[in-house]
């Protein structure tokens, strides 16, 4: 895979560029990342990327003429065929919010543009004639697309074939089946009078597997339950729920009746 940015600072992407698992995937081969500043393609002797908006107005808006001169630069060493099938995402917090799904699905692809956005906006003439697509990293706001960009680099990466040592570890992730992962635990077996749960010491695969199915789906039924509604269950399994909701209104009767309950005189 290739994946190319384009950026106002560069060297924002020079250290997480260089370290632990993104390197090894550059190095190795499995993906190629480039890095391009915005303001080479910038007008004029200053090298202007920016200017007021019409209209009146307080910010900065990034002119189109940079952008769309620097897409078309990355992009003039596609063949022309091919250049209609790589995505030009713009990092915008008014774009399609990114999920595990969104990033199995940029994986598949061979090739990304990164647009990292900047001051009150871009010209509306790049979402409407150049990008493909639009991502948010969540419902806040940033000082730049930059982070944005590395989100998506990093969570892309990690799902391309050979980057993890494990083929199968994006498989089981947090969010993969649309469940929260389960509790890991590692040595000592004891620490500080805390014990490693004993069917992880058991040697029982099976029993394994289901202790840590069990709390892959409690944990994300106590803190994000909203993820349920897409998760494929089994009869047992929705038993559980059931189970754990029963438990939790028996847990809560007593503070509800007390609290509408008629009032003592």
């Amino acid at each position: 895979m290739r994946i190319d940015v384009v950026t106002l600072f560069p060297e924002y992407f020079e250290s997480p560029l260089r370290v632990s698992i993104l390197k090894r995937a550059q190095e190795t081969g499995r993906v190629q990342i480039e890095v391009y500043s915005l303001r080479a393609f910038g007008l004029g002797r200053h090298r202007v990327t920016d200017d007021t908006p019409y209209g009146g107005g307080g910010g900065m808006v990034m002119r189109p003429e940079p952008i769309f001169d620097a897409v078309e630069h990355i992009l003039s060493d596609a063949p022309p065929d091919a250049r209609e099938e790589i995505p030009i995402i713009l990092l915008d917090p008014a774009g399609r919010r990114f999920t595990q799904e969104v990033a199995w699905e940029l994986s598949r692809y061979p090739r990304l543009v990164l647009i990292c956005g900047h001051y009150e906006g871009v010209d509306e003439r790049v979402r409407e004639h150049l990008v493909t697509d639009e991502i948010s990293i969540g419902d806040f706001i940033l000082t730049g697309g930059e982070p944005a960009a590395l989100v998506i680099i990093d969570a892309v990466v990690r799902l391309l074939p050979g980057v993890l040592g494990d083929p199968e570890a994006p498989r089981h992730d947090s969010f993969a089946e649309s469940l929260l992962e389960h509790p890991h635990y590692t040595r000592p077996a004891v620490y500080r009078g805390w014990e490693v749960p004993e069917i992880l010491r058991s040697g029982h695969h099976a029993a394994i597997a289901r202790w840590r199915r069990m709390q892959s789906l409690r944990r994300t039924w106590e803190r994000r339950p909203d993820l349920l509604l897409r998760a494929t269950l089994t009869d047992e399994e929705r038993a559980w729920i059931a189970r754990w909701e029963a438990e939790r209104r028996a847990l809560l009767k007593p503070l509800l009746e007390g609290e509408t309950g008629p009032a003592g005189g």
